[in-house]
């Protein structure tokens, strides 16, 4: 007989997630649910407002994300109404996206995703002298001696004598799925302090170009901050750029020196999750990073498309305004369209419709026959479509970008595995490093192309055209994109009289974790867990969480909160 195991909510994610699995009885994952329990309102929010500050509401959506829904918003508004765009906004807003991939990749695998792989605890275990020799011989790594290693495992022994594991509590510590040796566990427990202190200088590059983070400020047509060749004042000097170069610098060591020797070293212990989890096997992508502009995919540093069926000798091109690709289902989600629930919706005309009557939170089990999330279920072409890193670096790799080729066989050869490991578990967690390698060497190309614009004089970043609502069509519609670290992610904006009339978004985590749709397709995190998983100990499934924060999850995206009638639940004044 088989069981139903529930997660909820999955821990060490942004949001509020629920997975249901039913296991037989050898522990295999023969069906699974994904269930996101809170609801998604901001569309309603942004109706009747100015197009031109929307980009302020939608960037609350998420404090993880921070700026991308930021940068979305200001895209489709600038798409609606035709703004141009001077090259040094391009450029500053290029970099400020590459440090939140870097920043945000860095964090989910040492703070999300690591623990799952690392027992904490072991590390107590560990010789501090064979850790150091472990770490000297994977990195350069200056912080790296025995006494380094001692003192870490020192802090770590006061944490567990004192009854208090803090930040390190309620992990499956001792699990027979871990495997590490506890010298690499002690080195990965250093290096997750490490990222810590390393996060919060890097975010220098967001407060430097954008004023705080996180949120920071954009302006439609361009990027908010003056800049100046002089000293002093509030404009963006050639010492705030000088710090963006330092910050650059230490993001690309941190990555080349502790976090990809330390995905490989992890890696090359758990192959076997190089060959699970793959999920649906379609991968979508918008494409971002515009040399020139948003309306020259050419010059866009990662490219858009589709790959079906793990087919990287064909890529399939994306439009966003055409009615009959892009569309959300609500059949097994808590919402209702006004013409049924089988019937899908492009963005332009999407619904957020929080009438729904049917059967909702709380339940001991979700009636997966029935509506079961607060999330949506996208479809390309009425295929469920993975996106994310993975996708990102199957498609930089299928369309020949050398670094990724050369990166990707190198890491691939060390551990000797095929590409088609890449589709997988471990293969998601593998290209999240991989790109950040990839993107963190881009961002200095970027710097240096901002630098020399303003050496030829070239001072601009912020466009004036459109700026009057008098020069606006009586009505418009646009879309803003850009791939946001977790995935592709798509505003649309209707804009009539000035205003807006409909806002959409569909973002990563809806793509990845939506429930089922009308044909009964899975979405990716669901279809991920039916792919070749067991349960050692059902009440501590450790391998179902290893898969979903794969995708690393950001629900906050997807949901907000109200109570089941739709009413606000709490206000917070500051006095």
């Amino acid at each position: 007989m088989n069981e139903r195991i529930v997660v909820d909510p999955i821990t060490r994610i942004e949001g509020h997630l629920r997975i249901e699995a039913e296991i037989d009885g050898e522990g295999r994952i023969t069906g699974a649910w994904s269930s996101g329990t809170m609801v998604r309102g901001i569309e309603l929010i942004l109706k009747g407002r100015d197009p031109r500050e929307a980009w302020a509401f939608a960037q609350r959506i998420c404090g993880v994300c921070t700026l991308v829904h930021g940068i979305a918003s200001v895209r489709a508004v600038e798409n609606a109404l035709g703004y141009p765009i001077p090259p040094n906004a391009q450029l500053i807003r290029n970099l400020m996206i590459a440090a939140q991939f870097v920043h945000d990749h860095v964090m989910h695998f040492y703070h999300l995703h690591a623990l799952d792989w690392v027992d904490v605890v072991s590390a107590l275990k560990a010789d501090p002298a064979a850790t150091a020799a472990l770490a000297q011989s994977i990195s350069n790594w200056p912080k790296s001696s025995p006494g380094y290693f001692a003192d870490v495992q020192t802090r770590l022994k006061t944490f567990i004598a004192g009854g208090q594991l803090g930040i390190f509590a309620n992990g499956f510590w001792g699990h027979p799925a871990y495997r590490l040796p506890p010298e690499a566990n002690l080195m990965a427990v250093a290096h997750y302090l490490e990222a810590l202190a390393w996060q919060r200088d890097v975010v220098q590059l967001h407060t430097i170009f954008g004023g705080k983070n996180p949120h920071p400020n954009f302006v439609v047509g361009g990027a908010p901050s003056p800049i100046s060749l002089a000293s002093g004042g509030t404009a963006l000097t050639m010492d705030g750029l000088q710090t963006v170069k330092t910050v650059i610098e230490r993001m690309r060591t941190f990555v080349n020196q502790v976090y990809l020797p330390d995905t490989l070293a992890i890696a090359s212990f758990y192959k076997d999750w190089f060959a699970r989890g793959e999920g649906v096997g379609n991968f979508l992508t918008y494409g971002d990073f515009p040399a020139k502009s948003m309306d020259d995919p050419e010059s866009w540093f990662i490219p858009p498309g589709v790959i079906l069926d793990r087919d990287l000798s064909a890529i399939h091109p994306v439009d966003m305004n055409a009615p009959d690709e892009i569309e959300e289902f609500v059949a097994h989600s808590w919402y209702d369209y006004s013409a049924g629930k089988e019937r899908g919706l492009h963005p332009y005309v999407g619904e957020t419709n929080l009438d729904y009557t049917g059967p909702r939170p709380p339940y001991e089990h979700l009636d997966v026959t029935q509506s079961y999330s607060w999330l949506k279920s996208p479809r390309w072409k009425g295929r469920a479509m993975e996106v994310g890193p993975l996708a990102r670096v199957l498609m930089l790799y299928a369309k020949g970008h050398a670094p990724t080729r050369e990166l990707t066989t190198e890491a691939l050869g060390k551990l000797d595995l095929p590409l088609a490991a890449l589709f997988s578990t471990m293969g998601r967690t593998a290209a999240r490093t991989l790109e950040s390698k990839i993107i963190a060497d881009q961002m200095a190309t970027w710097y240096d192309a901002l630098i020399a614009n303003i050496r030829a004089g070239d001072l601009a970043v912020h466009s004036e055209a459109r700026w009057d609502p008098a020069t606006w069509p009586r009505e418009a519609r646009g879309v803003g994109f850009m791939e946001a670290p977790r995935g592709a992610l798509g505003h649309w904006v209707v804009i009539r009289d000035g205003r807006i009339v409909n806002y959409q978004c569909v973002v990563p985590s809806t793509w990845n974790a939506g429930p089922r749709d009308p044909k009964g397709q899975p979405g990716p995190y669901e279809a991920a867990l039916m792919d070749r998983h067991r349960v050692f100990d059902p009440k501590q499934p450790l391998e179902i969480q290893r898969t979903i924060h794969s995708f690393d999850p950001c629900i906050a995206c997807a949901v907000h909160v109200v109570d089941p009638a739709g009413r606000e639940l709490m206000q917070l004044k500051v006095r």
